[in-house]
């Protein structure tokens, strides 16, 4: 559902202004997602500690940079739309439809099992993304795939961690961050 804070006053040749509000509103809920997800990697990276300290620390930080590229192409789009990206964190903590990250300090595979979870969350719902502004907007469409194929490759990054030899995650069947933590 479109509002007045997201129904632009112009928008870009052959989308209606009404279509660009409903893009725009997804647009939003992306941006918050990914400026979520980007300080989540942050303090993971800070907070993660044990023997594979040093592997996991240094493969969160290219997933930062990209994280936070993704949230600047994702705000530039629903400008060029007519669109007001919102990036503070107050409306960031005021729309979110999440918990916040819940694992602290922690062993490295730890972490990991909960990102998977975060992972999985946020690619969940960029597919729905996908689909409904692919029937509006394929240049944001296709700005959604390039981010989708990008997080789902640091979801591999991280369950490859997870995997055991035989091909199964060790955190199957978690449903929460803290569950997939501890069966990590």
């Amino acid at each position: 559902m479109t509002s007045k804070t997201t129904t632009p006053r112009y928008t870009v040749p052959g989308i209606t202004v009404k279509d660009a509000a409903s893009v725009i509103e997804v647009l939003q809920e992306r941006l918050h997602s990914l400026n979520d997800l980007h300080l989540t990697l942050k303090h993971v990276h800070w907070n993660v500690v044990g023997p594979h300290f040093i592997a996991v620390h240094e493969m969160l930080d290219p997933q930062v940079d990209r994280v936070r590229d993704m949230a600047d192409d994702v705000a530039e789009r629903l400008a060029a739309l007519g669109g007001v990206a919102q990036g503070t964190p107050g409306a960031l903590v005021a729309a979110r439809k999440w918990e916040d990250y819940s694992v602290g300090r922690a062993d490295a595979i730890a972490h990991l099992g909960a990102l998977d979870i975060v992972y999985t969350g946020l690619i969940e719902d960029l597919r729905g993304a996908v689909k409904t502004v692919g029937e509006i907007d394929p240049a944001t469409e296709d700005l959604l795939i390039e981010q989708l194929r990008d997080l789902e490759q640091f979801q591999w990054f991280v369950r490859a961690h997870l995997e055991t030899a035989g091909g199964t995650l060790t955190t199957a069947g978690a449903t929460t961050e803290k569950e997939a933590a501890k069966s990590a």
